[in-house]
């Protein structure tokens, strides 16, 4: 019943945000009792009879051709994120999966860890795809050290963003990095159905943070592979970072995050003396672990 629904609340919320005008429609009459495009127009866009997209907007997308769906996302003028998810779902719909294909990395293999540790004046980390740090570089503790206050390891971004107060203060624009936590859980969601441990979180969070429903509910979906952030680090301060996410192919599931600073600015002086603060962190705690 889960499944039906998420395609149904999908197609539902895309089809809501699209006006006529924005189709290419005309809109007859001054009361339209829907919002957004009704279910005959997005059939008639996308070509098919109007009984066969009610049932596909009722959660029966088994069966669906490719050619179905690309007409549907282009009628319902889906971004690339969210094209990927629709055909996620409709994969989900068909035979239960091949329990003997590739599984999802979760771990990281040692050539990857001299990767990082190789990389010295940017933060760099891998997570899953539940956004789990799996693995680091010193830059990166030191950058994230306020959600490595939490002694569950591997730490976890999502779980941070939306259960740690301090989150708030570290992430410039909370509301932005919320949103994109949970629409790239979504979309995650649509293509690992089976993961349990995926599963778990977003019950976990679904659960404790009414903020995370809220955004669960609106089923947005987003890709995560360039971008901008803005970060105030307790001990360095204001930080505007580009980063960069690259898919690990010969470890599925896993991404590598690196964040620079453009060269010449506060951000990029920030950056350095960060990882000053980074190496002397490091040899007091190895003193204080030698002394005890």
């Amino acid at each position: 019943m889960a499944y039906r629904d998420d395609v149904r609340e999908f197609l539902a919320s895309r089809r809501a945000r699209i006006t006529p005008e924005q189709a290419g429609l005309p809109a007859y009459g001054g009361n339209r009792r829907v919002k957004g495009l009704r279910r005959e127009e997005v059939a008639m866009l996308a070509g098919m009879s109007v009984d066969y997209y009610v049932r596909l907007e009722r959660g029966t997308l088994s069966g669906a051709s490719d050619t179905v769906l690309e007409s549907l996302a282009r009628a319902l003028q889906l971004d690339e994120a969210e094209r990927d998810y629709l055909f996620d779902l409709a994969r989900k719909a068909g035979p239960a999966p091949d329990r003997t294909r590739r599984p999802l990395a979760q771990q990281v293999r040692p050539s990857v860890q001299h990767v990082l540790d190789a990389i010295t004046d940017a933060p760099a980390w891998v997570r899953n795809d539940r956004h789990d740090m799996l693995a680091s570089n010193r830059l990166a503790r030191a950058l994230y050290s306020p959600m490595l206050t939490d002694p569950r390891r591997p730490a976890n971004n999502a779980r941070f963003t939306y259960l740690d107060p301090a989150s708030k203060e570290f992430f410039a624009d909370w509301e932005q990095a919320a949103d994109d936590i949970a629409a790239m859980l979504r979309q995650e969601a649509g293509r690992h159905p089976y993961d349990k441990a995926l599963t778990d979180l977003i019950g976990e969070l679904s659960t404790r943070s009414e903020t995370f429903r809220q955004r669960w509910a609106a089923h947005n979906v987003r890709f995560h592979r360039t971008g901008f952030k803005k970060l105030h680090h307790p001990v360095v301060g204001s930080l505007e970072l580009s980063f960069e996410a690259m898919e690990l192919p010969s470890d599925p599931g896993l991404t590598l995050l690196v964040y620079t600073a453009a060269p010449n600015t506060p951000t990029a002086d920030a950056l350095r003396l960060l990882a000053s603060w980074a190496i002397t962190s490091e040899q007091e705690e190895i003193s204080a672990n030698e002394s005890t």
